[in-house]
C-alpha cells in the first residue's frame, strides 16, 4: 500500500475539492470495486473515499516519490504501472512493480512518518487515486468496519514481500524467472526487461538468454 492536506510529490499537484458549497465527489468506482473483492465496502465508506479523495495524473518516467521525502499519502492506480528502486552509486535495483488496482505508498512515511528509502516511479502513464494518512486515520475512527479491510490487504501485501524475498533466494536464474512467471505473469509481456531483471537481481543480458531458452523449450 504509497497528512497534510496538499499533497506533496514530484508530480503534478491534483486540486483539493472546493471546501463549500458543494465539495467536488470523486469517482472512486474502480477503488470501491478492487475493495469488495477483499470485503464488502459500505456505502458510508465509499461516501468517505469520494469526498476525500483526489486524482493524480502521473506522465511516464515521472517521480511520484524521491529518496529523503516523507509520503503523507496512500495511492490506488487505477490505470498504469509504478516500481519502487534503490540506488547502488549509478545501479537501480528495482524493489517491486505493481500496477492497476494496487494501493501503493511508504511503509516507513505512512506509518512512523520517517524519510523513504526508496523512489516510486511511472513506469507508464499513470491515473491514480490520493488519500492522505490524515484521511486515512479519520476513516479508521469514523468506521472501524475498515481496520478489517486493511488487515486483509497488509496479510496480502506481507505475502507478496515474502515473496519478493524468496524471489531473491533462488540460485539459479532460469528457475527465478521461472517462479516470477507463475507469481506474476500480468507483467512478464508488459513491463520493460530491464526492470524485471532489476527485480529479478539478475543482469539483463542473463535475463534475455533464460528468456530465450525459455521460448525454444530448452530449459
Amino acid at each position: 500500500m504509497s497528512s497534510t492536506t496538499t499533497i506533496t510529490t514530484t508530480a503534478s499537484k491534483p486540486k483539493r475539492p472546493d471546501p463549500d458549497p458543494s465539495p467536488r465527489i470523486t469517482d472512486v468506482h474502480d477503488l470501491v470495486r478492487a475493495l469488495s473483492q477483499i470485503h464488502p465496502i459500505s456505502k458510508p465508506i465509499a461516501a468517505f473515499f469520494a469526498a476525500h479523495s483526489v486524482s493524480l495524473s502521473l506522465p511516464r518516467k515521472k517521480a511520484l516519490l524521491k529518496v529523503g521525502t516523507i509520503c503523507h499519502h496512500v495511492y490506488f492506480i487505477r490505470k498504469g504501472a509504478l516500481r519502487a528502486f534503490m540506488k547502488d552509486g549509478n545501479k537501480e535495483i528495482t524493489t517491486w512493480i505493481t500496477v492497476e488496482n494496487e494501493l501503493v505508498t511508504s511503509i516507513a512515511g505512512l506509518n512512523i512518518q520517517q524519510p523513504s528509502k526508496e523512489f516510486i516511479q511511472a513506469l507508464e502513464p499513470c491515473e491514480l487515486l490520493v488519500m492522505s494518512y490524515e484521511d486515512l486515520e479519520k476513516l479508521y475512527e469514523l468506521h472501524p468496519e475498515f481496520n478489517i479491510i486493511t488487515r486483509k490487504l497488509l496479510q496480502r501485501y506481507y505475502h507478496d514481500a515474502e515473496n519478493r524475498a524468496f524471489i531473491s533466494r533462488i540460485p539459479k536464474a532460469d528457475q527465478r524467472y521461472r517462479h516470477f512467471l507463475e507469481t506474476q505473469p500480468h507483467l512478464a509481456n508488459r513491463i520493460p526487461l530491464r526492470y524485471i531483471a532489476s527485480y529479478l537481481g539478475l543482469a539483463l543480458e542473463t535475463l534475455s538468454r533464460v528468456r530465450k531458452k525459455i521460448s525454444s523449450n530448452e530449459l
